[in-house]
């Protein structure tokens, strides 16, 4: 355990006396894909680091309408913003492939490492990315019509390879299945993306970006 501690980002300038205190609050779990890791208002009393996989948090609203709020990849922290704050999980987090998670008892890693410089650092970079990502959804939605957006999504994330994946980013971008197929339709009468079949790839990068600047 302490040499695979050693190639987390959060850990990497820890002692081998500080790795070896780390890696017994420390515990591996492995999902499998749609297993849930938490759920909103379950107590933040672990720190979650995923390892492996993708991780999808959401909320429902009133009608029971999921609304996703960030998809995790790895290596990244799991609504640390919760542990730091002493406040339940404000999401559900379930996984999208089959994963793994380090799970780190959150009080006595508060206690005994929050106080070291690297990982006091490592959090505030991690939640630093986060705002970021949510700062970039908000401005999106704000100020670009559906076809900018999905432009903009191409743009930045390349081909589209599966109809599964398609529904997830009609997600993201907070638009219908429907409103997608069609900006998709738009963005190919320009020249700027081909289809075959379910899969749609770019042909012209910077006509994508006059979509959307």
């Amino acid at each position: 355990m302490v040499n695979q501690l050693k190639n987390i980002f959060l850990f990497s300038h820890m002692s081998e006396e500080e790795l070896s205190h780390l890696a017994s609050i420390v515990k591996l779990r492995s999902f499998n894909n749609g297993e849930t890791l938490f759920y909103e208002g379950t107590p933040s009393d672990k720190l979650y680091i995923l390892l492996d996989g993708v991780l999808k948090g959401y909320k429902t609203d009133m009608k029971e309408n999921e609304i996703v709020l960030h998809y995790f990849y790895p290596v990244s922290l799991v609504a640390e913003m919760a542990n730091l704050h002493h406040i339940p999980f404000p999401a559900t987090a379930e996984f999208q492939t089959d994963g793994s998670i380090l799970e780190v008892d959150y009080h006595t890693f508060e206690r005994d490492f929050l106080k070291n410089p690297t990982v006091s650092f490592g959090l505030i970079k991690s939640l630093t990315q986060k705002l970021k990502y949510l700062e970039d959804i908000i401005t999106t939605r704000l100020a670009l019509d559906a076809t900018s957006r999905v432009a903009k999504f191409l743009y930045e994330n390349g081909d589209i390879s599966d109809s599964t994946k398609r529904h997830k980013i009609a997600t993201i971008l907070g638009l219908t299945p429907e409103t997608l197929s069609r900006s998709f339709k738009k963005i190919k009468i320009l020249g700027l993306i081909s289809d075959e079949g379910k899969n749609f790839t770019i042909l012209n990068r910077e006509g994508l970006k006059e979509l959307f600047s």
